[in-house]
């Protein structure tokens, strides 16, 4: 199949498996923001690739994926770097949403979203930053996988905004999910031991479309078979959207330390909405930075102690399916901050979160999430492999 969906910058691109071990057989491809050797990534913008050198190296977490058996099958699209939602991109084009496709397929790792969900690879590697992995997870109706911050090696990648920047990766079916999250994680470093209480964030619930709210929430039972403890709980006493302007303006500014140089030398051409929003970084300062600083380390406390060691938070991973194609920007930006509300709960305390195709609302996808305390992945990716193993599609 010949980038039918158009999900990729280089198809060609293949890496052979170096090795052989527990993803022998698998194909993968990757996000055009992981360093292949003698390869120039674009990072979504025509300036980014025309201003950088081929790689010396891959990054590490192909290295991990080729060892283990995997074949490395292409490259990717994404918004331009990394900074978006929506996977629609000025510059190379938007990849079609093989699940709904007069909808985005969401961004930033738009491309690798496609490629899963199009059946070209078996699982695909994206980057999530504020959801670029869970959100075009959850509008191309994949299973996705951000896992807890700094647990997997993000030598290689290029960088977003370093407080939040994680290597994630999305599959058709959980268990596929599951063996790549068992090569990717080191064991020794995670927290075993049952789940025993999941909580209902009643705040991130009412974010919800209110035609998805039922059919997400008619999954829930399946959560009580394995868990019987649940118990509703209010996430955010300031307010979701405090949370997420605390995330936003901790993001701009590692986002403008890590590219201001470049874009003020350069000059890049960014398209619209994108432009805007680099622009905005460069206007944050240091005393409104200084409180919000403040206010992450509180809801890192807060997540800690409301999780517990066997503690699960289910939410809906975005209010709705995937928003249309060629919306008015205002519209997006939006769909965006609502979007943001959700994104950030995980983001901002570091934690993993997976996100599960249970539904379709008018034929599109939606999805439920359920974000774990620190270093839980593997406990994570196991739980829900569990339940929905015997559920394995090739959606």
């Amino acid at each position: 199949m010949r980038n039918l969906f158009r999900a990729y910058v280089n198809q060609d691109l293949i890496k052979e498996p170096s090795g052989t071990g527990r993803l022998d057989g698998l194909t993968f491809s990757v996000k055009d923001v992981f360093s292949i050797k003698q390869y120039i990534n674009t990072a979504g913008n025509p300036d980014w690739f025309r201003t950088h050198r081929p790689a010396e190296q891959n990054a590490a977490a192909i290295e991990t994926l080729l060892g283990d058996g995997a074949k490395l099958i292409g490259t990717t699209h994404t918004d331009e770097l990394m900074f978006s939602l929506n996977g629609e991109n000025y510059h190379y084009g938007t990849p079609i949403n093989p699940k709904a496709p007069d909808c985005i397929p969401g961004g930033s790792s738009s491309g690798s979203a496609v490629a899963v969900a199009s059946e070209m690879v078996d699982f695909a590697l994206g980057t999530d930053t504020g959801g670029s992995v869970r959100i075009p997870s959850a509008y191309c109706g994949l299973y996705g996988f951000r896992p807890t911050h700094g647990t997997v090696n993000i030598d290689g990648v290029i960088p977003l905004a370093e407080s939040f920047d994680t290597v994630g990766w999305m599959a058709r079916d959980s268990r596929t999910l599951s063996r790549v999250g068992e090569v990717l994680i080191n064991s020794a470093n995670q927290d075993n031991g049952d789940f025993t209480q999941v909580y209902l964030g009643e705040d991130a619930w009412e974010l919800v479309d209110p035609d998805v709210k039922k059919p997400i929430s008619d999954y829930l039972p399946a959560f009580e078979t394995v868990i019987p403890n649940h118990q509703t709980v209010k996430i955010s006493q300031e307010g979701l959207d405090v949370w997420a302007d605390t995330f936003k303006h901790i993001q701009g500014s590692e986002i403008w330390k890590e590219h201001g140089d470049w874009i003020e030398t350069e000059k890049p051409v960014f398209g619209p909405g994108i432009s805007e929003r680099f622009a905005w970084t460069s206007t944050i300062n240091n005393v409104d930075l200084q409180e919000h600083l403040k206010r992450k380390k509180v809801i890192e406390e807060r997540m800690n102690a409301l999780l517990g060691e066997n503690g699960i938070l289910i939410i809906p991973t975005a209010p709705g399916p995937a928003p249309l194609r060629n919306l008015k920007s205002e519209e997006l930006e939006d769909r965006r901050a609502r979007t943001m509300r959700l994104t950030c709960i995980a983001g901002l305390a570091g934690l993993p979160q997976l996100t599960i195709p249970v539904a379709e609302v008018n034929g599109k996808p939606v999805a439920l999430s359920v974000i774990a305390n620190r270093h839980r992945d593997l406990s994570l990716l196991k739980l829900i492999d569990s339940i929905y193993s015997n559920q394995m599609t090739t959606r």
